[in-house]
């Protein structure tokens, strides 16, 4: 990977607590310093009047709405009919929604048929933040103790849908009350189609997403949420995004930690391949915030059949979601 320079970036924070019920939290108060550049100081911080609260429990509602239709795996019954699902919950929340299909040629020869879902918000500004998650599921579940059930697709609760779903109910809020600067919700597919080893066919809605953006199209950063719903959440700073978007990273868990959202954990974590890598290589500084651990170092669910909402919490979604609301609304255009 290329390493790249990258400017500062600065951001007001904007109080908001965290509570355990339903992962709900209240979203007003004075937003404490920060540093200053000249960009910043031309603007009066946003407002800290009342805004939505971000919920968990209807962050867990989206997330098992997707799990309902099953495995999301590319070229399947449940695929196409969470697609659907996706855009009719989009299309009355935000100000634009537009599909980018594309396709990609399978193991068996098939072609697949993949689409990004892209949600706007203040489409006409041009100070814009991107948000994104993956919503494919894996059509194999390579890593599971049962070798015979490795061929088949599995559910996704975490690994797909709990990204997603904090994205939905953040679409949710970002309705009832507008951001203050350009808000592009981007849901990436095809994004855990490949077998291992076979790294050009990851990440497939990234590459394709990063290819062909206007080449005008620069947001002020990314911000990609994956496997965030683990019922036992640990969240390390991934070191891709310590690398391309420091200063993004450092926006991020300063503002978990003024919120006391204790599931941002201070540490180095691992380098994940994963969507925001494309990003970053289009000069999009973008950030990952993933639990890898699924639950923990010396159990994983990952890529597994055990990848079930049973295993996923409102109150971890509720924790994410309440530092990327903070983050949204404490924008300056």
């Amino acid at each position: 990977m290329t390493n790249h320079t990258l400017p500062s970036l600065l951001v007001l924070m904007l109080i908001a607590g965290c509570s355990k019920n339903g992962g709900q939290a209240p979203a007003t108060g004075t937003p404490p310093e920060a540093g200053k550049t000249p960009a910043a100081e031309a603007h009066a911080p946003v407002s800290t009047a009342p805004r939505p609260s971000f919920r968990g429990d209807n962050a867990f509602a989206f997330l098992t709405a997707q799990t309902a239709f099953g495995p999301r795996n590319p070229g399947s019954a449940g695929h196409r009919e969470c697609l659907a699902y996706l855009v009719s919950a989009l299309r009355p929340l935000a100000d634009d929604v537009r599909l980018q299909e594309f396709t990609h040629n399978g193991y068996g020869g098939e072609q697949l048929r993949l689409t990004n879902v892209i949600a706007s918000y203040r489409p006409a500004d041009r100070t814009r933040i991107l948000l994104c998650a993956h919503w494919d599921t894996r059509p194999r579940a390579d890593q599971d103790e049962t070798r015979s059930k490795r061929n088949d697709p599995i559910l996704g609760a975490n690994d797909g849908a709990s990204g997603v779903a904090v994205l939905l109910e953040l679409a949710s809020m970002l309705k009832k009350s507008p951001p203050p600067v350009g808000v592009d919700i981007v849901l990436l597919d095809g994004e855990d189609y490949g077998k291992e080893g076979d790294h050009a066919s990851y990440l497939l809605g990234s590459r394709y997403f990063a290819e062909h953006k206007a080449e005008d199209y620069l947001p002020r950063f990314g911000i990609l949420l994956d496997m965030v719903g683990d019922k036992f959440l640990d969240l390390p700073r991934e070191q891709y995004s310590v690398r391309y978007a420091p200063d993004v990273v450092d926006m991020v868990w300063k503002t978990a930690a003024y919120l006391g959202v204790t599931q941002f954990h201070d540490e180095k974590g691992e380098e994940i391949m994963d969507d925001h890598l494309p990003l970053n290589e289009a000069g999009i500084q973008t950030i990952d915030i993933i639990d890898f651990n699924y639950p923990d170092n010396t159990n994983r669910y990952w890529h597994t059949h055990q990848d079930t909402p049973e295993h996923c919490s409102a109150e971890s979604l509720g924790a994410v979601g309440s530092v990327l609301a903070a983050v949204v609304y404490a924008q300056v255009p």
